[in-house]
Parts: structure tokens; sequence; C-alpha cells
């Protein structure tokens, strides 16, 4: 694995702009959270669009916070969608502070 530092690359500025499109509206439209080892698991609810918000959360957050991993699973027949977002040592850490803000 590359050796990546744990840091967002956007600006604070287009961090704000970009925010609901990327992983703190995910967290803010989770209907649970719980916190893994190295990040943390965000459950939602199969509704419309929730997929794609997913899908297209995820392929920002990769062109700014490169060290993020994202494991998403569905469950069968319209059941809830999990989507794990991990990453080296530190984070968790990372990521409990970009929710804060």
């Amino acid at each position: 694995m590359i050796d990546l530092p744990v840091a967002c690359t956007l600006s604070p500025a287009a961090f704000d702009a970009r925010r609901q499109n990327l992983l703190p509206g995910l967290w803010r439209r989770a209907d649970q959270r719980h916190a893994l080892p190295n990040g943390f698991r965000l459950g939602f609810e199969a509704r419309p669009g929730v997929l794609a918000d997913i899908a297209r959360a995820i392929d920002a957050e990769r062109q700014c916070c490169r060290f993020l991993s994202f494991a998403m699973a569905m469950a069968p027949d319209e059941g809830p969608i999990t989507l794990d977002v991990t990453g080296p040592a530190g984070t968790r850490e990372f990521l409990e502070a970009m929710f804060e803000s």
C-alpha cells in the first residue's frame, strides 16, 4: 500500500462549498454510525437515490482524500446499505474532526 498522508487536499473554501457532496453530507444522512478501529461504518436505508449519492461522494473523496478506502455492501431485497470508510493510523481521528466541523 502506498504511504499517503492522512490529510485532505481541498482548501477550506473548496471543502465548505462541497461539504454536502462529501463525507460530512453522508455522515448526516446515515441512519447508523459505528466507529471502527481505523475509520467508520455508515448505514443507510435503501431509499431512492441514496446509492447514487454514496457513489458520487466516494468519487469526490477519492480525489481529495486519497488515503481513504471505501467498502460498500448492499443487503438483498433492497435491504440496508453499509459503507466502511477506513484508512491508515489516524484516519478515525481525522474523520471525527471532519464530521464535527
